[in-house]
């Protein structure tokens, strides 16, 4: 009675319920066993069970790092060999509200057990913009912003090449058939989007601001977008364009250039990203943020129209006091 007693108590711990309530566990690529086990252990019954099943399988060779969810139910059995297989749970990673490839990497590393350094490279490497159909410095404009599933030990240049599919899954025959309307290419619909998205954050107004912008390409105008100033100076924080800012010698200042900046100069909306495909077919050619200040702007046919605009918005400006 006695062995039979004994094996249903070790039958228990190898078999029985060790975990009670869900958990996430990161193991990280550099972290060591003794790491492993000092996470488990607050979540774990049985760890002498755990311990002597974990001896049998190696896993302290074995284990695999990687996001795991502990389910409540779970026996040590299951626990030890979803390490060792690398059994992971994918991660939800927002990719959204970055300018550059340095701060995409940063909201990446941030989500994901790679570097910051390690992404950055990938991002701007050749060769693996190559391999996409890229170069080094248009790859940034391939990333579509939306919440994705990866697993959280994905490898940067895993991380682009996943971007690359959804990338070419956004582009449907849709998008591209309204694309062809505008006369511009993907990295172009892109980079002004990414123009249109630091103008407003006001979606309905969208498609009338890329409207003004496409009037503007056709008939050669340069684009005299205030944000590509501020991205070719890198000061994002520029609260006012002065004529001194104009001048600044960059490819993406389009007060200097014709036509569109090389790349987009942030990570547009998918709301700026149809604003362009769908834009509005008007006669304006200028445009000016309100003198009330709600995000909304003033448009003109006539430079005589904009000017008045311009010179109402800057006397409230003045009177705010801001510089």
């Amino acid at each position: 009675m006695l062995c039979v007693i004994a094996g249903w108590v070790v039958c228990l711990q190898f078999y029985g319920k060790a975990v009670h309530e869900e958990r996430d566990l990161y193991i990280g690529s550099k972290t060591d066993y003794r790491g492993v086990v000092d996470s488990l252990r607050p979540s774990l019954r049985h760890r002498a069970a755990f311990d002597a099943y974990a001896r049998r399988i190696r896993l302290a060779e074995t284990f695999k790092p990687g996001h795991y969810v502990l389910r409540p139910g779970m026996s040590v059995i299951e626990v030890a060999r979803m390490l060792k297989l690398g059994l992971q749970t994918p991660v939800r990673v927002t990719i959204n509200n970055v300018r550059t490839p340095q701060q995409l990497a940063g909201k990446l590393a941030r989500q994901l057990d790679a570097d910051s350094a390690s992404l950055a490279a990938a991002l701007t490497s050749g060769r693996i913009a190559a391999e996409a159909g890229f170069d080094s410095v248009t790859l940034f404009s391939m990333f579509i912003p939306d919440t994705y599933e990866f697993y959280w030990t994905v490898s940067p240049e895993e991380l682009v090449r996943r971007m690359k599919r959804e990338y070419d899954r956004f582009w449907t025959e849709e998008r591209d058939a309204k694309r062809r309307r505008s006369g511009l290419s993907r990295l172009e619909v892109m980079t002004l989007a990414s123009i249109v998205y630091e103008e407003t954050r006001k979606t309905d107004e969208m498609p009338r601001i890329a409207g003004v912008y496409i009037n503007r390409l056709r008939r050669g105008i340069p684009l005299q977008a205030d944000p590509t100033v501020k991205y070719a100076m890198q000061d994002f924080g520029l609260r006012r364009i002065l004529h001194r800012h104009l001048k600044f010698p960059s490819p993406y200042n389009t007060y200097v250039n014709k036509g569109l900046p090389p790349s987009p100069i942030c990570m547009p909306g998918r709301n700026a990203i149809d604003a362009v495909l769908d834009f509005e077919e008007h006669d304006y050619i200028f445009f000016c943020a309100r003198p009330t200040f709600d995000g909304y702007h003033n448009f003109a046919r006539t430079l005589r129209e904009h000017n008045a605009n311009a010179r109402a918005y800057a006397k409230e400006l003045n009177r705010r006091n801001i510089k």
